[in-house]
């Protein structure tokens, strides 16, 4: 694991130059970097040129074999730096234990003609989307060792074979080892048209792997945003306007600036920063700063107003997906004898908490930057720090340290970079770390919106379900982060698992309308998957009940055979024992949602007592990914959707109240506790095939409604919104 380079180092030694140097060295082969002669001369005179090479990024070998690998995709816990390699390691047949992996430059991206794709961590991915490329790497470079090795000892390319890091001539017995060949092989010819292995054939993919970044987490050695340390640094601590849209009026710097250690006071747009040689320094004086705001009318926003807004949205929603007349079919209901069943659901905002607050290190001079952020893409972050100081993209070098947790809070939205750069070159020459306060972290969030969801449904004399409606109101994360995406005014993201509901029914009516609201919402864990399944899942078992059917079989009903839904929903209830004899006073209750390539289901086993206090004994969570990467790594990202999922449902909100946010820190935005986290059954069922669905948020889609369709079998009480508190529920 390389370390997080000091300015003078990172100016000295650029990736390109070390490879440079050590190929001629004859120090290894460094397929991602190797460059002809001719191509190296010209390099050397004329600079970078991203149209030079045409092969892949991802693999250095050291002369004692160790196998580097480049990992472009973010680290947060998910496990993507290990999965990736995995899939290198698979398909170049050396060694697990001689792998290394390093975070791969976004600057050599840029200067190579974005040779890694993406640097973009979300959505679930980052092992599903770059598995393929990976595996492609790892065989390309196996097949350009197996050519060094032929051609040196004067024999056919398939007399010889590689495994384990040595390539053999298998009629003579003569080997050598991978580290041996690297500088021979990195001369040859990168082929185009390499045979991976079938999933048959996999070794490594699939199997529990330790992860390569725990051991340094472990002993305190991995550099974080907040551990990053430069000579000569200075810290800032930021104070943003409390109220959404408003800016600094006018402030006191005068009466700080002889606060010890208090270097300057810079104003930004939307914020005032003292900076300092400390932080502990910086934030005292930034206390007994006086800012006068100006609020721009921001200060009227309340719950009660958002509240007005989602209900005028479902009553105004457009149509996203009409099949058959739901209309006629509601207006004749009662004529015909069937039944109608219609609830309203709801779910706040939330922040996403991550352990480490926003940071971002910066140091910045006339024309040029370089940037410590942790950062869920690096390519955002070095847009963004160029934008800011109108700087061009190869003149921002962007470093990345490992995140505190991620959850989308630092992939699109890149607030922090953009304060960090713009403080810095307030000091230019003077590397400033800028690190948020918890409460600036809780209040000036881009939180998972506030959702409305007004359905109905009818069910007929013989307990079949024809119709459902929804209408649903809700803030577009897209027409901010990517306005293009919407149609005709429609985010049809936002309407995730309702417009592609997987039930079978005649008449299916599903409406949204995209609601104006001045909270900043962005990308939250599952994103919309995160709370829609509440509404969907739970208002099914509601008509479910109301025809008197069971849950599972209900669902299993109305699911097309043959489906990966249906498929993880029998494996969780069958890991659940769903059906079964329960202990006295505990009760069952189950969900089922597809997301990000992965279909996931729930089966909560819980009881409650005559105070509301909910003890939940068991949470069962299967997911069918398609294919796997790490088993161990999975399992580990069911578990933490759980804890992630039961501190949501239970606990959490964001109010808004004289247009800013009323939380502030862990009194009033708790974390669920070890004591309260129940025994998790991670059930992995992955179908195969050529599907590689996500794992870092998929588990959390059935979880919540899970909770609440338990809640309400156990209690009587029907829950319609989060969280739970509001109904009494708390967690044991």
């Amino acid at each position: 694991m390389h370390t997080t380079p000091t300015p003078s180092t990172a100016a000295a030694l650029s990736r390109r130059s070390f490879l440079h140097a050590t190929v001629a060295a004859g120090a290894g082969l460094s397929l991602g970097f190797h460059l002809p002669a001719a191509a190296a001369d010209k390099l050397a005179t004329d600079g970078p040129h991203s149209s030079a090479i045409d092969i892949n990024a991802w693999i250095r070998i050291t002369p004692d074999n160790q196998v580097i690998c480049e990992v472009a995709r973010a680290e947060m816990g998910q496990g993507t730096s290990t999965s990736l390699p995995m899939m290198l390691a698979e398909e170049l047949e050396c060694r697990w234990e001689d792998v290394r992996m390093e975070f791969a430059s976004v600057n050599e991206h840029l200067a190579r003609n974005k040779v890694y794709i993406t640097f973009s961590t979300g959505g679930s991915r980052g092992t599903r989307g770059s598995q393929l490329v990976m595996r492609q790497a790892g065989a390309a470079a196996r097949e350009m060792l197996k050519a060094a090795a032929a051609q040196r000892w004067g024999v056919a390319v398939s007399e010889v074979v590689a495994k384990k890091g040595v390539v053999t001539h298998v009629a003579s017995k003569r080997h050598l080892t991978y580290g041996a060949l690297a500088q021979d092989a990195a001369r040859q010819p990168v082929p185009t048209d390499v045979v991976l292995k079938t999933p048959a054939q996999w070794s490594l993919i699939g199997k529990p792997v330790k992860r390569l970044d725990i051991p340094a987490k472990c002993d305190g050695s991995a550099v974080y945003g907040i551990d990053v340390r430069l000579p000569g640094m200075l810290y800032a601590a930021l104070l943003q306007c409390p109220v959404f849209g408003g800016s600094p009026r006018s402030f006191d710097a005068a009466g700080v600036m002889n606060r010890r250690g208090v270097k300057k006071v810079v104003a930004g747009p939307d914020f005032v920063a003292v900076v300092a040689d400390n932080w502990w320094r910086a934030q005292q004086a930034l206390k007994s700063l006086k800012v006068v705001w100006d609020y721009a009318g921001g200060e009227a926003l309340n719950d009660a107003r958002i509240a007005q807004i989602l209900q005028t949205g479902v009553e105004k929603a457009r149509p996203l997906r009409t099949d058959g007349d739901f209309d006629s079919l509601w207006t004749q209901a009662d004529a015909a004898g069937h039944r109608k069943v219609e609830a309203e659901y709801f779910t706040p905002y939330v922040n996403h908490f991550t352990l480490e607050p926003q940071n971002c290190t910066a140091l910045v001079s006339a024309d040029q930057a370089q940037v410590w952020a942790p950062t869920q893409s690096a390519e955002a972050t070095q847009a963004e720090a160029a934008r800011s100081l109108n700087l061009p993209l190869q003149s921002v070098t962007v470093y990345r340290p490992y995140l505190g947790g991620g959850y989308g809070r630092r992939g699109a939205s890149q607030d922090f970079v953009r304060q960090a750069v713009r403080i810095a070159k307030e000091v230019p020459g003077v590397p400033v770390k800028l690190l948020w306060s918890r409460e600036e972290d809780m209040q000036h969030d881009f939180y998972r919106p506030a959702s409305l969801y007004r359905q109905r449904a009818v069910i007929d004399t013989r307990g079949q379900v024809l119709g459902w409606q929804a209408r649903l109101a809700s803030q577009s994360i897209l027409q901010k982060v990517r306005p293009e995406s919407l149609k005709d005014g429609q985010d049809w993201q936002a309407a995730e698992s309702f417009h592609d509901m997987p039930y079978a029914l005649a008449h299916l009516d599903i409406r949204h309308t995209v609601a104006q609201i001045n909270v900043p919402v962005g990308f939250w864990r599952s994103v919309y998957h995160a709370h829609n399944p509440f509404a969907r899942e739970s208002f099914l078992d509601e008509v479910l009940i109301a025809a008197g059917k069971d849950p599972l079989t209900g669902r299993l009903d109305m699911l097309p055979a043959g489906g990966r839904d249906r498929r993880v929903l029998e494996a969780a209830a069958q890991a659940a024992n769903w059906g079964a004899k329960l202990a006295p006073g505990r009760f069952q209750g189950l969900a089922v949602q597809d997301a990000y390539g992965s279909f996931a289901a729930c089966v909560v086993e819980l009881s409650v007592d005559a105070q509301k206090m909910v003890t939940v004994h068991r949470i069962t969570v299967a997911v069918d990914p398609g294919q796997v990467a790490n088993i161990d790594s999975a399992r580990a990202q069911i578990e933490g959707n759980v804890v992630y999922a039961l501190t949501t449902a239970f606990m959490n909100e964001i109010n808004i109240q004289d247009g800013r946010v009323v939380q502030s820190n862990l009194p009033d935005y708790p974390l669920m506790q070890l004591r309260q986290t129940p025994p998790i059954n991670a059930v992995v069922v992955p179908s195969g095939g050529d599907v590689w669905g996500g794992m870092g948020e998929p588990p959390y889609a059935p979880i919540t409604p899970a909770l609440a369709n338990a809640i309400a079998a156990a209690s009587g009480v029907r829950v319609r919104r989060t969280p739970f508190s509001h109904d009494g529920f708390t967690l044991a």
